[in-house]
Formats: C-alpha cells, sequence, structure tokens
C-alpha cells in the first residue's frame, strides 16, 4: 500500500483572499491530522511537483498537505474519515479537495455530502488490503 496521501484544498474568490483562507483551513485541517496514527503531516515543499488541474502555485503550495501514513492498516480510514468530517464542518465555503495516494486521484468539488462520504469510502476500498488497483478489472470483471 501507498502511505503517502497527498490533499490538496482550494476555494474559488479573489486570489490574496482565496490564499489566505486556503491557508488557514489547510492549518486547522494539518491540526486535526497530527492528532491521528500517522506518522507526519506536513506541507507539500514549494518545489514539489503540484497536481495538474491546480489553478495558482501559491494558493496551491498553501493548500497542499502530504501525510505520511505509515504502516497502520487503518490510518488511511482514519485520515479520509477526518477529512470528510472537517469538509463537513466547514458551512461557509467548502474547499474543493484533491486526494492523491499513488496514480489514484479523488476530485471533491460542489458535492453534497452523502455524495462525499460515497467518494470517500470507495477511494478507501480501493486501498484497502485486498482491493483491485484503481484502472484494474477484478476477476470475471469487464475493465471500465
Amino acid at each position: 500500500m501507498e502511505n503517502r496521501l497527498q490533499i490538496l484544498l482550494s476555494e474559488e474568490g479573489p486570489e490574496a483572499t482565496e490564499a489566505e483562507h486556503v491557508e488557514k483551513l489547510t492549518g486547522y485541517l494539518r491540526q486535526e491530522l497530527l492528532q491521528l496514527d500517522v506518522d507526519d503531516v506536513t506541507s507539500l515543499p514549494a518545489d514539489a511537483e503540484v497536481p495538474p488541474g491546480a489553478r495558482a502555485v501559491d494558493v496551491a503550495q498553501v493548500g497542499a498537505l502530504l501525510v505520511t501514513l505509515g504502516t497502520s492498516a487503518t490510518a488511511l480510514r482514519e485520515v479520509v474519515g477526518a477529512v470528510r468530517e472537517w469538509w463537513g464542518r466547514c458551512r461557509d465555503s467548502r474547499p474543493s479537495m484533491r486526494l492523491t495516494l499513488g496514480d489514484d486521484v479523488l476530485e471533491i468539488s460542489e458535492a453534497t455530502p452523502e455524495q462525499v462520504t460515497e467518494a470517500f469510502d470507495l477511494f478507501v476500498r480501493r486501498h484497502s488490503p485486498g482491493a483491485v488497483p484503481p484502472g484494474k478489472a477484478s476477476p470475471g470483471e469487464v475493465p471500465p
């Protein structure tokens, strides 16, 4: 299992206000994730590769976290659960999120809480022991 989850938060709005708000949101999320059984939660280095689709480098840098999951079998489930709960508490403005684990990417924007829960659950199942890797078909299944 890949042990590094990249989280990218972004938000629509005036660039300066957006960057400040995203930085604040990212800090809150980081503090929550550090309470979990993970090895580390760091800001994504400025010279790291920013995922395709990121709108502005400065916003991507302040809104990016790298979570080192460690060897716990439940770490990904705990992190994704914490991110989902955190997102649900962002009532005034729900930021868009992009979670990347290995080659698998989950993007959330303008979704209902039910859609977010379903997407996160599927993301975790794809990375659970015995799961079929993204893009691969299980025996007897036709690939998408």
